[in-house]
């Protein structure tokens, strides 16, 4: 059982059982269209939907330990205090430096899983890595932790895009019945732009119908192959760029320097609570990584489509963040499935700026296209980790199976797809997006861990990409990670815990007994 956990697949082996003929996905990906896989699902996930809950917060009336940040727990008990604060602290104006903090640790990750993707271009991204390198246990914690990780990520997505829906039919005065169209669970409840309750806080008689369709809609795409899938996802964010660009020029001439003071309204605890949930939209680093087995020139275009990633979001999620806390006051964002829009539908109705009437409308066909590619590209790279687990008789045999004209995993494909779909119109945005970022940061440290360990295992293996500066860079890495982690509420420590304990007692009676490396 020791040796088994321990054991460690040859890169080589790992790269040979790729190229088997049964298993064997598409090449077909350059570097243009990982950069936009990347940029895909990184500024569509969080620059529409979750800056919103990382600008406000996840306010409550009632102090408790299970919505405290963990830092605040830590650090109250340092000196002799509860620690414990009503809800989860926005970072207000703030989150600029949020997102800074946010760039500085994807740049020391994102060099870190540079160099891995570049060494073992194989499906199956932290997955893979962690076989390869720390071990059949680890790389199941890490495997079961990506399945949660781009799960909980693509529901979130799925209700912003819901939100967004909404928001383009109230533009052409068409309203449907809301109980359709919002979430069963509502924490915050729901309000109009007039702050009347639509519906109460807590649990209603509903479901979130267009969060449900959209994600069965893409997973149809999908079956049918990543190249055409990837071709769609080029067009959708090269629109989505364009209307974030048209939302921060016009938004500029709106700005009310007012709405910046206080400037970190909750200090630094807010500040990293912010980060640490808008960090899982940087779920793209994994999934450029993801697509490295379909790509023609892994060792050159993954570490480019990572580093490309990282820059070109970073500005967009500055420029907006800066915006629309400008344009209105950040505790107006808090539960927003939609900010950006709401935030220029609310302005549009002030003196003098009718014109953003149609500029809502431009952002809002942005931000549509954005939540589905989005979403396409998180879908795309669950079904891949599922691909490659099976792939190493981790998961049943059905999970790795390619379709016969295809040639894209289409069983596993289904199953991701339903797995996320029907959450998805269950659960409102800040708890679904709460969850996905603890996985991420987790996915994050062991990558980093993995590039350390792997220097030391096998040196002198050809590295395409290599991290500078010696183990400096991924052991900061770490500690950032941790870092922004311990932003985040005790609850989702705990159900992130009861997750991964799940996961150990479907490895032991399941997994174990199915791997090449077991020995009865």
């Amino acid at each position: 059982m020791a040796r088994q956990i321990f054991a460690t697949k040859s890169i080589d082996k790992l790269i040979s059982d790729s190229e088997r003929p049964e298993h064997a996905l598409k090449k077909s990906l350059g570097p243009l269209s990982l950069t936009a896989l990347g940029v895909g699902i990184v500024i569509g996930s969080g620059i529409f939907t979750v800056i919103g809950t990382a600008i406000g917060g996840n306010p409550a009336t009632k102090a408790t330990w299970s919505e405290s940040p963990v830092i605040d727990l830590v650090w109250g008990a340092l000196h002799h205090t509860s620690g414990i604060v009503a809800g989860r602290p926005g970072a207000g104006p703030a989150l600029v430096i949020s997102l800074v903090l946010v760039a500085l640790v994807c740049a020391l990750t994102g060099l870190c899983y540079a160099e891995l993707a570049s060494m073992i271009p194989i499906a199956g991204s932290a997955y893979t890595y962690s076989y390869a390198v720390l071990g059949e246990l680890i790389a199941w914690i890490i495997g079961w932790d990506l399945i949660l990780e781009y799960a909980f990520a693509n529901m979130s997505v799925s209700v912003g895009f819901a939100s967004h829906l909404v928001n383009a039919l109230d533009w052409f005065n068409i309203h449907l019945d809301p109980k359709w169209l919002e979430p069963t669970y509502l924490p915050l409840g729901a309000q109009d732009l007039a702050g009347k309750d639509i519906f109460a806080p807590g649990i209603h008689y509903g479901f979130d119908i267009p969060a449900f369709l959209i994600v069965l809609i893409i997973t149809i795409l999908l079956v049918r192959g990543i190249r055409e899938s990837a071709s769609t996802n080029n067009i959708m964010v090269l629109i989505k760029i364009g209307a974030i660009l048209t939302f921060v020029f016009f938004g500029l001439s709106f700005i009310h320097p007012a709405n910046y003071h206080p400037f970190a309204p909750t200090g630094m605890g807010g500040i990293l609570a912010g980060g640490s949930i808008i960090f899982f939209t940087y779920i793209g680093f994994d999934a450029v990584s993801t697509a490295s087995e379909e790509c023609r020139k892994p060792q050159r275009d993954v570490p480019f489509g990572i580093i490309a990633t990282l820059i070109v979001c970073t500005i967009l999620y500055i420029g907006v963040a800066a915006t629309l806390t400008g344009m209105v006051p950040w505790q107006s964002v808090a539960g927003d499935g939609a900010p950006v829009v709401n935030a220029l539908q609310r302005v549009s109705l002030t003196a003098g700026a009718h014109r953003l009437h149609w500029v809502r409308l431009a952002v809002l066909f942005g931000a549509i296209l954005g939540m589905i590619s989005s979403i396409l590209v998180g879908q795309y790279g669950q079904a891949r980790i599922w691909f490659a687990m099976s792939r190493d008789r981790m998961l049943p045999d059905k999970f790795s199976s390619i379709h016969p004209r295809f040639r894209t995993p289409a069983f596993a494909t289904w199953v991701a797809g339903i797995l996320v779909a029907i959450p998805a119109g269950l659960f409102d945005v800040g708890t679904l997006a709460e969850m996905s970022n603890i996985g991420t940061l987790f996915a994050f440290v062991l990558v980093s861990i993995g590039v350390i360990v792997l220097r030391y295992k096998d040196p002198s293996r050809h590295r395409g990409f290599r991290v500078p500066f010696g183990p400096i860079i991924p052991i900061l890495s770490v500690f950032f990670c941790i870092l922004l982690m311990a932003g985040l509420p005790a609850r989702t420590w705990l159900r992130f815990f009861v997750w991964l304990i799940i996961g150990l007692f479907v490895y032991y009676f399941y997994s174990r007994k199915r791997s090449e490396f077991y020995k009865p």
